[in-house]
């Protein structure tokens, strides 16, 4: 009697177990199965697809090089020296760095710069970040290279106005620092002291301001530096037309355009390039500007009439493209221009010391200064 009852207890327990595994979930189903490997099969990865139209622009060298120009470091360091020192103006007042100040982006934030005797120059002074890898220097375009920018100013009568290329060697000359840094920089030149020896340093330094931004980085791959509105404005700045002219790794400066090209610009004073070429078709055409930087370089345009960039880009989609922008589109375009501002290298703009002066030669006496 007592085993008919423990069989008959074990039964019952094997089938209450039974209904409490019928009546369980299933199983979770189990993970896939690699059928080439073998192992767990990956989760499917999102696949961040990037706007082809992007390839119009590319990141920007580490300095910009010259076949020409050998870019040493006592080349490199000549041209700093010779970049701040403003006894290579008439006054001894006015350098370089006067108009194109490099702790301020390489501008001086007036719509036209001073220079000797306080006289107001036509044009804004552009900014030397970056400018030895554009097309041409100065708004005209009416010279090539850094080197040969380098030496308009110092003869202009408006800016450091010394009397002519003698002139400049001869200061040059007559502070004595200056033979042995010379010498060191152009090592198999018998007269290393000379007007385009002294070009050629100042070239050099000047293709060592380079300024990389967030977008450079951008621009290698990382979709992590731009933030959602700097991304939008990217896509805007082109979708709108921006990109037609301001491409390239300096986004302009590798072209020229006719200010005003659908709506007509108001002021039609400065003829631009017609100046140099003499051909109407270049009425009014001037050097599309880089816009490294731009939120800093201000103000605006080849006279410097416009200090807003919100102003300014509205303007120039109007005439240039024939667009009136939305307020959404300024600011998305803007948030992407602010990504384009770089980094200053403080070390490489470290203001030098100058070589001691000589003595002042005779015919280069300082004339009184007429504030005007």
């Amino acid at each position: 009697m007592i085993k008919n009852n423990a069989l008959e207890s074990l039964l019952m327990a094997a089938a209450g177990t039974f209904l409490l595994a019928a009546c369980a979930e299933p199983p979770a189903e189990s993970p896939p199965v690699d059928s080439i490997g073998g192992g767990i099969a990956d989760a499917p990865v999102e696949v961040v697809v990037r706007d082809p139209r992007l390839a119009l622009f590319s990141p920007l060298p580490e300095r910009m090089e010259s076949a020409a120009n050998e870019l040493t470091l006592a080349k490199i360091n000549l041209g700093r020296k010779l970049y701040y020192d403003p006894r290579l103006s008439k006054n001894q007042d006015v350098s370089c760095n006067t108009c194109h100040l490099l702790d301020k982006f390489g501008v001086d934030g007036l719509p036209t710069s001073v220079g000797h005797l306080q006289q107001v120059g036509t044009r804004n002074a552009p900014t030397v970040y970056n400018a030895a890898g554009h097309i041409s220097q100065f708004w005209d375009g009416r010279v090539t290279t850094v080197e040969e920018q380098a030496k308009g100013p110092l003869l202009n009568p408006i800016e450091m106005a010394m009397e002519d290329e003698a002139a400049v060697e001869a200061v040059l000359m007559s502070i004595p620092g200056y033979a042995p840094l010379f010498a060191a920089a152009f090592p198999d030149t018998e007269d290393a002291i000379s007007f385009n020896n002294m070009a050629q340093a100042i070239g050099a330094f000047e293709r060592g301001l380079v300024t990389r931004s967030r977008f450079d980085d951008y621009l290698a791959g990382d979709d992590t530096v731009l933030n959602e509105v700097e991304q939008a404005g990217v896509i805007a700045f082109m979708d709108v037309g921006c990109s037609n002219c301001h491409s390239g790794p300096y986004l302009g400066g590798s072209m020229y355009q006719k200010l005003g090209l659908v709506q007509p610009w108001a002021d039609i004073s400065d003829l631009g390039r017609f100046d140099v070429t003499g051909k109407n078709e270049d009425m009014q055409v001037f050097k599309v500007p880089s816009l490294r930087n731009v939120s800093q370089t201000g103000p605006y345009f080849h006279d410097g009439s416009v200090g807003s960039l919100n102003e300014a880009v509205r303007l120039m989609a109007r005439h240039q493209l024939g667009v009136e922008l939305t307020n959404e589109q300024v600011i998305s375009i803007i948030a992407f221009l602010n990504s384009l501002d770089g980094t200053i290298d403080d070390d490489f703009i470290m203001m030098p010391e100058l070589p001691a002066s000589g003595k002042v030669l005779p015919e280069l006496e300082i004339e009184p200064v007429e504030v005007r």
